[in-house]
C-alpha cells in the first residue's frame, strides 16, 4: 500500500510573499535589459559621432593625399604604438574584472579594475607628452609655424588634435566612470548578483579602445 505524504497547505501570507518575490525578480530582470539597451543606444550615438569624423578625414585625405602623408610622418609612432598596446591591455583587464565578479571573486575583480584605471592614466600621460613635444616644435593649433605649412598639413593636424583630443576626453570620462565602479565594488554595491553597472562600464571602455584602434592607423600608419 502506497504511503501518502501529507503537506501543509500554503498560507495566504506565503503565497503573497512568493508572488512579491517573483514580481521583484521580473522587475530586476527588466531593469537589467533596459540598462543594456540604453547603453547600446548611447554607444551607437558615439559611433555615429566618430563615424562622421572618420568620413570627413577620408574626404580630406583624398583631396590632400601628399600633405597628409608628409604630416603623418611628423607624429611619434613609438608613443602611438605604446598607447595602442596599453589600451588593448586595459580592455583585457576590464573583461577580466567583469568575469571575476561574475564568479564572486571580489578582490580579484577590484585588482583588475584598478589595473584598468592605471592603464587609462598611463595612456593620458603618454598623450600629454606627445602633444607637448608637438607644441614644443611649433605644431600647435593656430601656431605661426603650423599656419605657414600647406593647407593639407594644417587640416591634418587640425583633425589630429580634434579627434585624438575628443578621444582623450572619452578616456577621462571613462576614468571617472571606472573610479565610481571601483567605489561600488569596495562598498559591495556591485557583486556577483548585481554587476550590470560594471558590465555597462566595460562596454563603454571597449568602445573607447575600439575608436583608438581606428585612430591609430589613420594618423600614425597610413602614409
Amino acid at each position: 500500500m502506497e504511503k501518502i505524504e501529507l503537506r501543509e497547505p500554503i498560507s495566504a501570507n506565503q503565497t503573497n510573499d512568493l508572488a512579491v518575490n517573483q514580481v521583484a525578480e521580473t522587475h530586476h530582470h527588466k531593469d537589467e535589459v533596459g540598462a543594456k539597451i540604453g547603453m547600446w543606444l548611447f554607444l551607437f550615438t558615439e559611433l555615429l559621432l566618430f563615424g562622421g569624423l572618420f568620413l570627413l578625414y577620408m574626404a580630406y585625405r583624398l583631396q590632400y593625399t601628399n600633405d597628409f602623408i608628409i604630416a603623418g610622418q611628423e607624429l611619434n609612432l613609438v608613443m602611438g604604438t605604446v598607447n595602442t598596446i596599453i589600451l588593448l591591455t586595459s580592455s583585457l583587464t576590464m573583461a577580466l574584472s567583469i568575469a571575476a565578479i561574475q564568479r564572486g571573486k571580489k578582490n580579484l575583480s577590484i585588482l583588475f579594475l584598478i589595473s584598468t584605471i592605471l592603464f587609462a592614466l598611463a595612456f593620458l600621460v603618454i598623450k600629454y607628452f606627445e602633444w607637448t613635444e608637438k607644441f614644443h616644435h611649433g605644431i600647435a593649433p593656430n601656431a605661426p609655424e603650423l599656419l605657414s605649412k600647406p593647407n593639407g598639413e594644417i587640416i591634418f593636424f587640425g583633425m589630429y588634435y580634434s579627434m585624438t583630443g575628443l578621444h582623450a576626453l572619452h578616456v577621462v570620462i571613462g576614468l571617472i566612470v571606472l573610479s565610481f565602479m571601483l567605489f561600488f565594488l569596495l562598498r559591495n554595491r556591485i557583486n556577483e548578483n548585481d554587476y550590470i553597472k560594471l558590465e555597462n562600464s566595460g562596454l563603454y571602455w571597449h568602445l573607447v579602445d575600439l575608436i583608438w584602434i581606428f585612430l591609430f592607423p589613420l594618423f600614425y600608419l597610413i602614409h
